[in-house]
């Protein structure tokens, strides 16, 4: 797990009051001396934290953040459990083991949607020809080669590993006998496919950007709606003692949020530099990060309520393959209200 805590705000002025939590005129977040403690994959998905950041809606609400970044949500889903973490910026599916562990969390807003997606290397994209269904891409593959397909993604529990299981065995109906799927963190998945040490793997953007970039014989094979409909992706969840003990600072989150989300579906070119800063690191150029905003890959979304019914299927389908125990109830575990208000001020 590659971690990394920086600082990245000072303290500022109060948000004008009636943003609160249950409409109370209160200073947001006024007298908060430490920062949020906010845990983020690194993946275009998480832009819009660092949208809201770098246009100065928190600094504007007095809040400041320290950023600690992630592999795979799952292993967020620990610090979570410590009392580490009071933001957690990441898949939701995670969330469903977090619950049923008895750790109180709730999803206030989302950022993506159907954000996983399956990209192939060039010995397995060779056999994917137009009209020769995956099933038998992977066929024709062990078939070739005498084993099966290595498939990358993360860990068992994550969004990007129940879509994939469920894209192999529930859509398209793959032989268990052709593919293994292995586990491995975000950044590994991407230098495997790129070493061809793996012959595909679940991607986000950017990284399916820098990949098909760097060798165009890799190729996107099936996108998240294919995958998993509507498949539900990064949220932002913070705990319950957050959104208990200080609304106000849970609220003016989600309304940088939503601002956020607005500000990169209207103005992509203005944010992309902003992104390229925070999740490049001198690595992705900006012109990569305006690929991958346009990319059939991305599709920026706030609106909680929109993945509740499929963040249902897929915690039903994680029960089915062993990654939770049982259902656990959705009913505690979205909160929309705050959204519901950021959208209405907007």
């Amino acid at each position: 797990m590659t971690i990394t805590r920086r600082s990245i705000l000072g303290a500022g002025p109060v948000l004008a009051a009636g943003a609160v939590l249950g409409g109370a005129t209160r200073a947001v977040a006024q007298g908060r001396a430490a920062p949020l403690r906010v845990g983020v994959i690194p993946i275009l998905a998480a832009a819009p934290i660092y949208v809201a950041e770098k246009e100065g809606w928190l600094k504007q609400a007095g809040l400041s953040l320290s950023v600690t970044t992630f592999e795979s949500g799952p292993n967020m889903i620990q610090a979570l459990a410590s009392g580490t973490l009071d933001v957690y910026v990441a898949g939701v599916a995670p969330l469903g083991v977090a619950r049923s562990k008895g750790i109180d969390v709730k999803v206030v807003a989302a950022t993506a949607v159907e954000e996983n997606v399956f990209v192939a290397g060039p010995k397995l994209a060779r056999l994917a020809e137009p009209g020769v269904a995956p099933a038998e891409v992977f066929r024709r593959y062990r078939a070739a080669n005498g084993t099966p397909a290595r498939l990358a993604t993360q860990p068992l529990g994550s969004v990007p590993n129940t879509t994939l299981q469920h894209w192999l065995w529930e859509v398209a109906k793959a032989d268990p006998k052709d593919v293994a799927i292995v586990s491995m963190g975000i950044d590994a998945t991407q230098q495997a496919v790129l070493a061809g040490a793996v012959e595909g793997g679940i991607l986000r953007e950017p990284a399916v950007s820098i990949v098909t970039g760097r060798n165009p014989a890799v190729r996107l094979m099936a996108l998240g709606g294919e995958m998993f409909p509507n498949q539900p992706g990064t949220v932002v969840a913070v705990t319950r003692t957050l959104l208990d003990k200080e609304p106000e600072a849970a609220q003016a989150i989600v309304t940088g949020i939503v601002q956020a989300v607005d500000l990169i579906g209207r103005e992509p070119g203005r944010v992309a530099p902003i992104i390229e800063a925070a999740l490049g690191k001198g690595l992705v150029d900006t012109d990569t990060i305006r690929r991958a905003l346009a990319s059939p890959a991305t599709r920026f979304a706030a609106d909680p309520r929109a993945i509740v019914e499929a963040t249902a299927a897929m915690q039903r389908y994680q029960v089915k393959i062993g990654a939770l125990e049982r259902e656990v109830p959705l009913d505690g575990l979205f909160e929309p209200r705050l959204y519901e208000r950021a959208a209405a001020g907007k």
